[in-house]
Parts: C-alpha cells; structure tokens; sequence
C-alpha cells in the first residue's frame, strides 16, 4: 500500500501542472499526499478494524478520516465531498470516477484468494461508486496488486485484466502521453495507470511513467504506485525514507499494522 501513497505524493503537484516527460523531481518541498492517500487509509483501516467489512463501518471510517484531513492538497471530488460532508443520508450516487480505484490499494493485499479479493472490492467502491465501470475500475486495480504480489508475471496479469474487464492495455505509455489529457473516469483512468506499471522496469519507472503522462497525476501515479509495489516487492529505500517523512504517525501506524497483517513495503521502518 505504501507504494500507492508513494504515488499519490509524487504525483500531487503535477495534477494541475502536467509534465510530460519521466525527467523531474520526485519530491518537492510542494509534495503532499492528497484525497487519494487519504481515502486509500480509510479503506485499509476498515480491513483491520472490521473483519465482516460491513458498509456501516466503511462508511465510518471513510468520513472519520474525511473530518480528521478535511482540506488535502487538491480538494475532495464536488460528489464525493457533498456525500461526506452535507450531513444528509450517505447514499451511493452511481459514479464512475477513478476515486473507488484510487483507494482500493490495501484491498489487493488482504486477502488470500482472489474472488475475496473481487468481492471486497466491490464493496469499498460501491458505497459510493455503484456504477458497473466504478465497480470494474476498483476490481480490476484489486486484482492487479492481488496477482502482482502472488507471483504472476506482467503478461499474465495483462491478460487477466483484459480478458475479465475489458481493458485495452496493447498500448503503451508513448503513445498515450501526446494526446492524453485529464481524466475523472475509471475508464479513462486505470487502463492507463496499468499500462505505465506494464511498461515500468522497476517501482521507480512505474511512478516516473504514470505522472508522465499527465492527465490526473495523482491519482494515475496512486494506482501504478499500488500495483508496482506489489509486482517488484521492494521500493528503494531514498523513497520510503522520504514518504515515511512526510506522514504523521497516526497514517504510519496505519502501514505498519498494514505490513504486519498482509505484508508491504517498508524496509526498515
């Protein structure tokens, strides 16, 4: 999971400010994480706190951390922030957006099959996002950590994703880049974050490839970084180090609870 929030922080002052090119700066002193880390906290703190992942208490979860990091970098989504925050009845609202894929990182690396790891999923993506592609978008990134951290290789995790959801991912991050511009969707989204972890050779590639292709940084770096980790089961120490720094304690206590149940990247930490 650390690799997700990695991937967020990088990827947060580019969201606006796209740079096409994998030649920048991994942190800045602007750097932070954003909604993207914040959420993808919320939903691994369910899945230690509530074995029966039950809606009430994502729900819980998902607007405790909202209250506690109320104004992240970037904002929260006008959708999303209305269902955490206007006080009425929280009820989904039939997104597709790429906000259910960019907080399902913990979700891939809970469980030990993977149908639990598609049933789980679903429920972190449709207390909100109950559109079939919000479904798929949360899923198919669930499925890609899941497949990544038990050993398939990039191939066969290509293949699972487009055979089950129906992704293209033939293409690759240098013909995205030119034309590719910002993104709110799932579908427009996750195929594109999958495909910088397929053309990545290591963890650091894969975050440099998804902010290169501009569009929404943040989140396509979030779940590249997620996937990557999961894939190449290390991540230089430099950037744990610096990520690590960046947190409070509260969300690094979260990591390592994370690595001591399901496992993850923390190095020494």
């Amino acid at each position: 999971m650390l690799g997700a929030i990695i991937g967020d922080t990088v990827g947060s002052i580019y969201e606006f400010d796209n740079i096409k090119t994998t030649d920048f700066p991994l942190f800045s002193e602007r750097s932070e994480f954003t909604d993207d880390s914040i959420m993808s906290f919320a939903v691994a703190d369910w899945l230690l706190r509530d074995e029966y992942h039950t809606h009430k208490e994502l729900e819980a979860s998902m607007v405790r951390f909202a209250y506690d990091y109320p104004n992240p970098i970037g904002g929260y989504g006008g959708s999303f922030y209305r269902w955490l925050f206007s006080g009425r009845e929280r009820v989904p609202y039939n997104s597709w957006g790429n906000g259910s894929a960019m907080r399902v990182s913990a979700v891939g690396w809970a469980f030990e099959t993977l149908e639990e790891t598609l049933r789980v999923a679903e429920i972190s993506a449709a207390i909100t996002h109950n559109h079939p592609e919000g479904i798929k978008g949360a899923q198919a990134v669930a499925a890609a950590i899941f497949l990544g951290r038990t050993g398939k290789t990039k191939a066969e995790i290509k293949e699972y994703v487009e055979t089950h959801f129906g992704y293209d991912l033939s293409r690759t991050c240098e013909e995205i880049r030119p034309g590719y511009t910002f993104q709110e969707s799932c579908q427009g989204t996750v195929p594109e974050a999958i495909i910088a972890f397929l053309d990545s050779t290591d963890f650091e590639s894969a975050i440099r490839l998804a902010v290169s292709l501009g569009g929404d940084s943040d989140t396509l770096a979030c779940i590249t970084g997620g996937i990557a980790e999961a894939y190449y089961k290390e991540i230089p120490e430099e950037i744990v180090k610096e990520m690590w720094s960046r947190l409070p304690e509260t969300l690094r206590e979260i990591l390592r609870e994370m690595r001591v149940r399901f496992g993850g990247t923390l190095g020494d930490l």
